[in-house]
């Protein structure tokens, strides 16, 4: 059974978020073409994502010096815990859709609190003598985001962190299949921001059929 993590970064549905908008599009095309498939929704603002604070970072080295999980505090368990099942799910996983807006040329704080959830040496990444080999090389993702300046070209394209993040650190991670669709314009051309998004979904729907 193929199984689909659809994962958005927006507080806001998609009556006010041109890329949940393009989002939902793309999933009702795809659920048409692929009705077997499963589609689990993963919204980053309402999901427990423990943070990587002091506590983390302290069970995972005790972790890491054979100390039982049993024996770490009762908030490390739940914490560490919680973590493992978010990076289990994506491990699980053979496609990711991610919908986010751009804020300040970067995604939402909650993507990247999730990035680091799934980003694990020993169970994304490995460390070797030859060096860094990503675990996820069987996954496919899909890159959907909005941005109200015209990030893909012409003078803001430099700033452009996000898609440029997130291709990275998945490609870090193994996965070199990633599709991108950008809804741009929104804000700094609002006459063309409607014209943008339809346009936007017309590459959704089309993508649908072979994602």
């Amino acid at each position: 059974m193929t199984t689909v993590l659809y994962v958005t970064a927006h507080p806001f549905d998609k009556t006010a978020s041109r890329s949940l908008t393009v989002g939902d599009a793309f999933l009702e095309a795809y659920r048409k073409a692929n009705p077997e498939h499963t589609v689990t929704h993963v919204d980053l603002y309402h999901l427990d994502i423990p943070q990587l604070d002091a506590e983390v970072l302290t069970a995972w080295n005790q972790l890491k010096s054979s100390r039982p999980f049993e024996k770490l505090n009762q908030e490390s368990q739940r914490k560490v815990g919680r973590l493992n099942e978010l990076v289990e799910q994506f491990l699980a996983a053979d496609k990711v859709v991610i919908v986010n807006p751009v804020w300040n040329f970067l995604f939402p704080p909650v993507l990247k609190a999730y990035i680091d959830a799934i980003c694990i040496p020993g169970k994304t990444v490995k460390y070797g003598p030859e060096g860094i080999t990503g675990l996820a090389s069987d996954k496919k993702l899909l890159h959907i985001q909005s941005s109200g300046s015209v990030l893909s070209e012409g003078r803001w394209a430099s700033f452009e962190f996000s898609h440029r993040y997130l291709a990275a650190i998945f490609n870090y991670m193994g996965l070199n299949a990633i599709d991108f669709i950008y809804v741009e314009g929104t804000g700094g051309a609002p006459e063309q921001a409607a014209s943008n998004q339809k346009q936007s979904i017309r590459q959704a729907l089309a993508l649908a059929e072979r994602f």
